[in-house]
């Protein structure tokens, strides 16, 4: 022990209690609770009511709404959403949204390339991404707060002043070509899988249409086709400038600034031909046969699987049902089976449960649920052998139909719980909650807290009468199903049909004569 550390122990509780403690035969039995002996009392942070975690929102003249969330941190995120994707493409050639994502953040009416833009924001330490989905395209940008003013003026000119050069939009008809290569070649299934979930469930329309540029429709779209879409949808009452981190009068007025009366490159319509269709599902089948032998090759490769998404229309984000649907995809979880085994891992949802911890055979088993404002999709991935796919097959449908048995109130419970850990934990980080002020904002006009989202799960009811009542509203629609991989013995449409039709959820017999 050193010297100096002695004697300041020595000073502080005298000779005879020094040897005492030193000699480790006992120490000051001091409670943690009450306060230390020549500690000065804690000052702790407050906050005025609610006002610092509330989201503010405020709708410029133009029609553009601005919100933003107070977070501590010298850093914001910063973005525009703009409500446009994949499902307005109706009229136009699919895969304009993919071109917008691909052609972001290039040359601008101020910035000459891409890399003047990233020299501009790396000055306040930024980053820059831009991604589409079915309903929402949206620009974002994470740099220091004293740099709001470049970040805005740049994101302006980004979405309403982008020039779309002719080699420009070579590069990107490449870089799409590569993507839908990739696509088709990658060992994971899931992205190429849930296109085509959406194929099949919405059959030509809305939410159903390619989110993927189409490869016959690489070579048909150009600088005149993506004026006329943008001219349509990229209007300031279709967009959100939302933020996180920084003050909100001050989002506003750099909002006014650079984004009040600016007019876009594409010019503006005088009647707005926007695509307002409402998503009709329909329900079907869509399969792609494939050899997958070789899709994983090297000294561990990934056996040869079949690949199978059953789904059943569920709701909009915006009906009350949302909750409980997500409260049941929850309770369905389910993964990879390298993670299925053995007591005390924590895999207590049903697909591990009845399905992988059951099915050796089975490689996988997941429920997804696609939420969007006119209608939602529930379905079931699984993959396995393909000498096992009509079992597979038997085993899913078969989940579909025990979700309207009743549930068992700690399993509801352990699904409620994980739902708001699930929810709290991915809105601790500032990118995150971005999009998610964003997509509210952008969809309502208003934005329900976390609290207030805790609050409606812990109402979904005990012994399912909401689960019961979503799941068997859900399986009165008709299957939607997606399938990948060698199809030799995937059942027909109609003998899935007819087993989700059933009380047990099994398979029509099939009587061979020969075998």
């Amino acid at each position: 022990m050193s010297r100096c550390r002695t004697w300041s122990r020595v000073q502080r509780y005298g000779i005879a209690a020094y040897r005492k403690y030193s000699s480790g035969s006992g120490y000051p039995n001091i409670s943690l609770s009450s306060p230390l002996p020549g500690i000065p009392k804690p000052v702790f942070a407050s906050v005025d009511g609610h006002e610092k975690y509330e989201t503010r929102i405020t709708t410029l003249e133009n029609g553009l709404k601005v919100a933003s969330q107070n977070k501590f941190g010298q850093f914001c995120t910063v973005g525009v959403l703009v409500n446009s994707g994949s499902r307005h493409e109706a009229k136009y050639p699919s895969g304009i949204a993919h071109f917008v994502e691909k052609l972001s953040f290039s040359s601008t009416a101020q910035y000459g390339s891409r890399d003047e833009i990233l020299l501009t924001l790396e000055k306040h330490g930024g980053i820059c991404d831009c991604q589409t989905s079915r309903d929402t395209t949206m620009y974002a940008v994470s740099a220091e707060v004293k740099g709001l003013d470049t970040v805005v003026s740049l994101l302006s000119d980004a979405v309403l002043q982008p020039r779309l050069l002719d080699e420009e939009i070579e590069m990107t008809k490449m870089a799409v070509r590569f993507e839908l290569e990739d696509l088709n070649m990658r060992p994971d299934p899931e992205p190429l899988l849930t296109e085509m979930i959406h194929a099949a469930a919405y059959r030509g329309n809305t939410v159903g249409l390619p989110r993927f540029c189409p490869g016959d429709n690489v070579d048909k779209i150009d600088k005149g086709v993506l004026h006329s879409y943008l001219r349509n949808y990229y209007c300031p009452e279709r967009m959100v400038l939302a933020g996180v981190g920084i003050e909100h009068e001050q989002l506003v007025e750099c909002a006014r600034k650079y984004l009040l009366n600016v007019k876009p490159v594409w010019g503006t319509s005088s009647v707005a031909n926007v695509d307002l269709s409402v998503a009709q599902y329909t329900g079907g089948i869509v399969k792609m046969e494939k050899d997958m032998s070789d899709v994983s090759l090297g000294p561990t490769p990934i056996p040869e699987l079949t690949h199978i998404m059953i789904g059943l229309e569920s709701c909009s984000f915006l009906e009350d049902d949302f909750i409980p649907f997500a409260v049941l995809n929850m309770m369905m979880g389910g993964g990879g089976s390298f993670s299925a085994g053995g007591p005390g891992k924590g895999m207590f949802t049903r697909l591990y449960l009845n399905v992988l911890n059951r099915h050796h055979w089975m490689y996988n088993a997941t429920s997804y649920h696609h939420s969007y404002e006119d209608s939602g999709l529930l379905c079931i991935h699984a993959s396995a052998d393909p000498r096992q796919v009509r079992e597979m097959v038997e085993i899913i449908t078969r989940e579909f139909i025990q979700m309207a048995g009743n549930a068992g109130e700690m399993e509801l419970e352990r699904a409620k719980t994980q739902l708001k850990s699930m929810l709290m934990m991915n809105l601790e980080s500032r990118p995150v909650i971005f999009e998610d002020v964003g997509r509210q904002v952008l969809s309502t006009g208003k934005r329900k807290l976390p609290h207030e989202l805790c609050d409606l799960i812990k109402k979904v009811f005990f012994h399912s009468t909401d689960i019961k009542r979503v799941t068997t509203k859900m399986l009165r629609s008709k299957p939607a199903v997606a399938a990948l991989g060698d199809l030799a013995e995937l059942p027909s449409y109609e003998h899935i049909q007819a087993a989700l039709s059933s009380k047990d959820g099994r398979l029509p017999r099939m009587y061979r004569l020969f075998r």
